[in-house]
C-alpha cells in the first residue's frame, strides 16, 4: 500500500457503530467468516463496547471519512489466568479486500495488543477460509489446532482452525 493510500485507524465511536454492523452483516450473510447468524444493528455494536473491560478495543479503518473496516481486541476469557490472552479479528468492506488494508489494520492491532500488555493472541478461522488463514500466517500467526465440527452454519458442521501469535 502506498503512503498516500494509507487510511486512518481510530477507536470506534458511536457514529461508527452502524457502519461496523453493516460490514459485519455482509460476512454474517456470506456464511464463511463468522458463526454469527443474526443480523447486527448499531445497538449490537454499542452493546459490545459497553461490556468491554479496560483492555478491550474496537477500532475503525477509515478512508476519505468512510469506514472501510474494523478490528476488535477482546479478552480470550474472563478467567483471571487468561488475562494476557486476547482474541483478535478484522473485517473489511468487500470493496476494500485484497488491497493491503487488512494487513495494515491487523499490524496496528498487534501493536496495540503489545501496548495493552497481552502476550498471546488468538484468531479463530473457518477451516475452509484459506485466504484468512494465509493472511494471518503472513502476520506471524501459526496454526495450533483444528476444532472439528465445532459450529453449525450453512446447513452443515464447520471446522475452525485456531491460530496463535505469541508476542
Amino acid at each position: 500500500m502506498r503512503h498516500s493510500d494509507q487510511p486512518s485507524i481510530d477507536l470506534a465511536r458511536a457514529e461508527d457503530y452502524q457502519a461496523i454492523a453493516d460490514i459485519y452483516n455482509v460476512f454474517i450473510q456470506g456464511g464463511e467468516s463468522t458463526m454469527e447468524e443474526d443480523i447486527h444493528t448499531r445497538a449490537h455494536i454499542e452493546g459490545w463496547v459497553k461490556k468491554f473491560n479496560e483492555r478491550e478495543r474496537l477500532f475503525v479503518l477509515k478512508k476519505e471519512g468512510q469506514v472501510i473496516g474494523w478490528a476488535i481486541i477482546k479478552r480470550y476469557s474472563d478467567r483471571k489466568g487468561y488475562r494476557f490472552a486476547a482474541e483478535t479479528a478484522v473485517y473489511l468492506h468487500p470493496d476494500a479486500l485484497g488491497k493491503g488494508y487488512g494487513s495494515y489494520l491487523k499490524t496496528y492491532v498487534i501493536g496495540q495488543c503489545r501496548e495493552l500488555g497481552y502476550h498471546h493472541l488468538v484468531a479463530k478461522i473457518f477451516a475452509t477460509n484459506d485466504i484468512s488463514i494465509e493472511y494471518n500466517r503472513k502476520l506471524g500467526y501459526t496454526i495450533v489446532g483444528r476444532q472439528k465440527e465445532i459450529g453449525f452454519k450453512n446447513g452443515h458442521w464447520q471446522d475452525v482452525v485456531i491460530m496463535q501469535l505469541v508476542l
